[in-house]
């Protein structure tokens, strides 16, 4: 009975350090996992703010743009004597 009861202890011990390893591998992959999904919130927030500050160079860009056309327009209307000054 001795040895049946070794056999059993010995299981008994595997058992459990096979149960801590598991254990220990699924902690692990749930803190790798809560890190992916952190990181991935991060890179999904910065995304979002290059992408609005893009947004708002463009704008302004097309703006400024805009801008520098209607000053050119008016030039050559004001040369042309077409311009709002030569309407007074």
């Amino acid at each position: 009975m001795s040895s049946q009861f070794n056999a059993g202890q010995n299981r008994a011990q595997a058992q459990a350090t096979t149960e801590q390893w598991v254990d220990s591998a699924k902690d692990t992959a749930s803190r790798a996992h809560d890190k992916a999904h952190d990181a991935l919130g991060h890179s999904q927030g910065q995304a979002q703010q290059s992408k609005e500050e893009n947004a708002t160079f463009l704008q302004q860009t097309a703006e400024s743009a805009a801008n520098i056309a209607q000053g050119a327009i008016d030039g050559v209307k004001n040369t042309l004597g077409m311009g709002e000054q030569h309407k007074k």
